[in-house]
């Protein structure tokens, strides 16, 4: 047989109260503890889920955001190589000029023979120019960057040839004779390399502006995840300082609660005695 025991209405009210503030702790508490007034979907499904849309944005972004700096180092590895090239052409124009100016068909010769050796390098230089796989100074190598999270912002990549073949350099022939037809094969050496100088410099150019483009989304996407992780933050976050005093507020109600539960038990028992 079961029985129930029934409080009169100041016991009930005053544990009522003492019940909610308890519950009320405990939710503070576990704010303060992981940081946010939003844990779960339960606490508010629409921050919840906006918050979650906003941190997996930014996440992706995220992944956006490291292949633009690899995109980054791959053009400044085809810059770098267009920098060194155009260093061995400088040197392949100061032979030339020397040979030019050699009345000596033996100097010549061996002017020339160092030449096509710089052509060579510079067909090496062009080759070791990529940056994991990619090599901005090969016309077959192609390279796209996305700039959003579902990739239809973009830029594509294209490379350019830089080697001897791609700048029109073709190793020198006849200079060891010391006449007009030498002469007139240096001139055109040197003019194919003052040739080649400014096809670099066009290439550098085109490299210079697309790294310009990459690195202002790289800024961009940069302030955009600050923008949603802020977002988030602000949908799910607790204010600490509030809730510590609201913590501490509920901590003097739970007192004052247990205190008014235990008068009102006093004033029970007070009663029970009237009929001991």
């Amino acid at each position: 047989m079961s029985s129930s025991i029934t409080l009169n209405s100041s016991i009930s009210q005053n544990l009522y109260s003492l019940q909610s503030t308890t519950k009320l702790m405990d939710e503070t508490s576990y704010r303060l503890s992981t940081g946010k007034k939003v844990n779960s979907a339960l606490d508010d499904p629409t921050a919840y889920f906006t918050a979650s849309e906003h941190t997996q944005r930014a996440s992706d972004l995220q992944v956006r955001k490291d292949e633009m700096s690899e995109a980054v180092q791959t053009i400044e590895a085809a810059n770098n190589g267009i920098e060194s090239i155009q260093d061995l052409i400088a040197s392949a124009k100061s032979l030339a000029q020397s040979a030019l100016s050699s009345d000596s068909a033996t100097d010549r010769a061996d002017y020339m023979s160092q030449f096509n050796a710089l052509l060579e390098q510079i067909d090496d230089m062009a080759a070791d120019s990529g940056y994991k796989g990619v090599n901005l100074l090969d016309a077959s190598s192609t390279l796209d960057v996305s700039f959003d999270e579902t990739g239809d912002s973009k830029i594509s990549l294209t490379g350019t040839d830089c080697d001897s073949a791609g700048l029109a350099l073709v190793d020198a022939t006849a200079w060891g004779t010391v006449d007009a037809a030498g002469n007139t094969a240096i001139n055109a050496s040197i003019a194919l390399l003052d040739t080649a100088k400014s096809t670099l410099r066009t290439n550098a150019k085109s490299l210079s502006n697309q790294l310009n483009t990459i690195t202002t989304r790289q800024d961009f996407t940069t302030k955009m995840i600050n923008t949603l992780t802020e977002g988030s933050a602000n949908l799910v976050n607790a204010d600490t300082n509030e809730e510590g005093a609201n913590l501490i507020t509920l901590q003097t109600q739970q007192s004052l609660a247990t205190n008014s539960l235990s008068i009102a038990a006093e004033s029970a028992s007070a009663v029970l005695s009237l009929f001991s």
